[in-house]
């Protein structure tokens, strides 16, 4: 026995060494990989992959195989990583390393997958939105029907079938959409939506419009028409020439229905979605030929028919009057498209004279062919912004392209400035999405950049964001760089370099992952490590030039932590850039260390950095945050912070905890004879213990009493606790801030003067001010008992 069992000792480790092996190629086995997209793949394509892959390798489909629950987690895994872009970032840069937080370890039913799961993801015509574009979307030219729906929701799936058909009767004529709010349910919040399914009207710089009626197909798409408010003209012999005239004047021309007892006309509703379909490029109307029979006739019209009017065109002209034989509004609509002029093209020489002067949208196509009937109405939407749209044949002026480092059909803004201040657009081929980015642009101060004005040794401070094309994240990124760059105008430049370009240059820096943000100021370079928000990126600039928190290092930490004096507290936070919850946490940070500046040390170690002094600390985990107090006599105590919360507030309430109370409670006798009866100025918080906003307040109302120390007292009454003396003082709302100023025997009874604000700066200015109306003679006297 004892001789087999020797013989099996190197077979089980064998074994085991087999199953680690396994274990550990699972975990490295790349998300992207697990769910057969490319890096670069959308929202929707990774989430029609991963329901392919859960209709085939679910639990409930192979009750047979021990090992599906296993294989199904990694791949639902992937898919909860790669559909957050927060998240995706994070494993592109960091790996699974980046988010011990995020295990993934929970899934729904094969039923769910198969009935529930992206309901409208295979429909061409339903637009499906996510929280990276929506905004784009609802703030461009264009009329919006929304449909926002939770997977779990009976009448949403009811809804569905008519949904569809909705969106195959309206294409063309205003968008329809649809957000999942199971997975987008921040921005459902955000936007009030608290049933489901609900439908919104939505139309740029108007607010959104509820439907509420029944949802039937007719109902919903009369409904949705009512949106659309531009006009049919009846022409008739007193205006009908006229019309027509002024149209071309402005290079608009007709197309015009001539209704008769025979032949086709368009209907009504027919007629209104052409209208909207071709807003600002081509007028519609119709003419009654039952009652204006020879002015129809003067047309060459004898029955029911349809024609494109050019401007320029004529009856005598052949070829310049487009006769229609369809009544499909989506037939007209293309055809009308295809006979409209093509934009403007520009050669080398007049690209480099008009993009110097003017705002222009330039499409940049390789051969005839390559650009879209539907830019064409691009010049319509944005002819109120002032940009001319316009485009360039990179097979004829290839030099020009060359020097732009352009390689392949794409659009761009140029913004007056001259012919190297541009900006690419990186989003969707959509028009609502490439109106939406130009008007951004042109307002913001984002710059394309390339080697040749790549700002390294500039003197002004830059934030370039180091990007790829085909990253979701990055695209994401982009809408909020314009945003904060309108804001810093003056303080800061902003650009982007695509490193798909530009790889050599990417690499000088370091870039490992898109986006990379990172911002020079002079001989400094500092990566931005925050949410991809315009406000993040904002704070991390504003912390930048006044930080909030000392960055330390083991010498640092010895001298100015473990140094400190007995009236110094110290907040430091251990943390490794790898981990998710460090990241985070970090904004927060800061955010804290900004709201207790000047009475609180707020610090950060990094352990990647400085492993061997964290593990000497005792840190095991990240992030870890402690408080330390006491002076040198207590230089090892420190406290570890274990609440739930890590916002800035929460964060504020616990570091200003270890600081002595600048406050003092009050009993009626003390009240009576201190505040009501003394010769000082009072500040009073009347709360109850139970009360959450009462908790919330108390840290303000310390930072409150230590700016007001030396002018006015601060004191603290439990109504709980002295309920009579609350009563008789009014309070019927907890917390409520009274002053009671020294006036002397004018001093009011009980009352005080409530002050309406649970912020300390603002309470302390409306004091100082009160402070300044009161005579010399009290406000010295008050000062002096002080």
């Amino acid at each position: 026995m004892q001789m087999a069992a020797l013989h099996l000792r190197p077979l089980v480790v064998a074994l085991l060494l087999l199953v680690l092996v396994q274990s550990v190629a699972a975990e490295e086995r790349d998300f992207y990989s697990l769910l057969g997209v490319s890096r670069g793949a959308t929202t929707r394509e990774i989430r029609r992959a991963f329901k392919q892959l859960a209709l085939t390798m679910h639990p409930d489909k192979n009750p047979g195989d021990s090992s599906a629950h296993e294989k199904f987690l990694q791949v639902n895994r992937a898919y909860e990583v790669l559909k957050d872009e927060d998240l995706r970032k994070k494993y592109d840069k960091y790996g699974e390393k980046g988010l011990e937080e995020q295990q993934g370890g929970r899934y729904e039913s094969w039923n769910y997958y198969r009935y529930d799961f992206g309901i409208y993801d295979e429909d061409l015509e339903i637009i499906t939105l996510d929280s990276g574009d929506f905004e784009a979307a609802v703030n461009s030219a264009e009329i919006w029907f929304i449909n926002f729906y939770s997977p779990r929701c009976s009448h949403c799936h009811q809804l569905a079938p008519t949904w569809r058909e909705v969106a195959k009767e309206m294409d063309g004529v205003i968008r329809i959409g649809a957000v999942n709010c199971g997975d987008n349910h921040q921005l459902c919040r955000r936007r009030g939506i608290n049933s489901y399914p609900s439908l919104y009207i939505y139309r740029a710089g108007q607010n959104p419009e509820k439907f509420s009626g029944e949802r039937s197909k007719d109902t919903l798409v009369r409904f949705s028409m009512q949106f659309i408010s531009t006009v049919v003209t009846q022409l008739w012999h007193g205006n009908v020439f006229s019309e027509i005239e002024a149209g071309f004047s402005k290079g608009i021309g007709w197309l015009i229905t001539f209704c008769a007892n025979t032949g086709d006309c368009l209907e009504p509703r027919t007629r209104q979605k052409l209208a909207g379909m071709l807003d600002g490029l081509v007028k519609v109307g119709w003419l009654d030929c039952v009652n204006q029979e020879q002015l129809c006739e003067s047309f060459q019209v004898t029955s029911g028919a349809t024609a494109l009017f050019p401007p320029g065109s004529a009856l005598d002209k052949e070829g310049s009057v487009l006769w229609l034989r369809s009544l499909d509004s989506r037939e007209i609509y293309q055809q009308v498209l295809e006979h409209l002029p093509e934009l403007e093209l520009l050669s080398a020489d007049s690209f480099k004279s008009k993009v110097a002067r003017h705002r222009w949208l330039i499409s940049f196509t390789f051969g005839e062919n390559s650009a879209f009937n539907e830019y064409k109405k691009l010049q319509a939407f944005l002819r109120k912004d002032h940009i001319q749209v316009g485009r360039v044949d990179c097979v004829m002026d290839s030099a020009l392209c060359q020097s732009l480092y352009i390689q392949k059909p794409c659009i761009a803004v140029f913004k007056g400035l001259g012919v190297h201040d541009f900006e690419i657009h990186h989003g969707k081929d959509a028009l609502y999405n490439i109106v939406a980015f130009a008007r951004d642009s042109v307002r913001a101060h984002v710059t394309t950049l390339r080697p040749e004005n790549f700002p390294s040794n500039q003197k002004e401070p830059w934030l370039v964001d180091f990007f790829a094309p085909w990253c979701p994240p990055c695209r994401a990124l982009l809408p909020e760089l314009r945003k904060a760059s309108i804001q810093l105008a003056g303080k800061m430049r902003f650009g982007t370099l695509d490193c798909t370009l530009h790889q050599p240059l990417c690499s000088q820096y370091k870039v490992q992952a898109y986006p990379t943000t990172v911002i020079f100021n002079g001989s400094t370079v500092h990566e931005y490590e925050g949410q991809h928000s315009a406000d993040g990126i904002l704070e991390f600039i504003q912390d930048l030039v006044q930080p909030s928190v000392v960055v330390l290092e083991p010498d640092s930490f010895a001298e100015r932590v473990k140094e400190r004096s007995e009236d110094e507290v110290w907040a430091v936070d251990f943390y490794a850039p790898w981990c998710g919850p460090c990241q985070m946490l970090m904004p927060e940070w800061r955010r804290m260390g900004r709201l207790v500046t000047g009475q609180v040390w707020v610090g950060s170690v990094d352990c990647q950095r400085f492993p061997t002094f964290c593990q000497s600390q005792g840190v095991r985990a990240y992030p870890e945050l402690r408080l330390y107090s006491g002076g040198t006599r207590k230089s090892h105590q420190f406290t570890t912070y274990n609440g739930w919360h890590r916002d800035a507030n929460s964060l504020r309430s616990w570091v200003l905890s270890a600081l002595p109370r600048a406050s003092v409670d009050l009993t009626p006798d003390s009240f009576r004879s201190l505040v009501l009866q003394g010769e000082q100025h009072w500040v009073l918080d009347f709360y109850a213990p139970w009360c959450g906003p009462c908790q919330h307040f108390a840290p303000e109302f310390e930072v409150l009493a230590r700016s007001l120390k030396g002018e006015v007292r601060a004191g603290k009454v439990d109504c709980q606790a002295h309920s009579q003396l609350c009563q008789s003082a009014g309070i019927n709302a907890y917390p409520t801030v009274r002053f009671y100023p020294n006036q002397g025997p004018q001093r009011s009874a009980y009352g005080g003067e409530y002050i309406n604000s649970r912020e300390a700066n603002v309470i302390t200015d409306i004091i100082r001010q009160r402070l300044e109306k009161l005579t010399p003679r009290f406000n010295k006297k008050a000062k002096d008992e002080l």
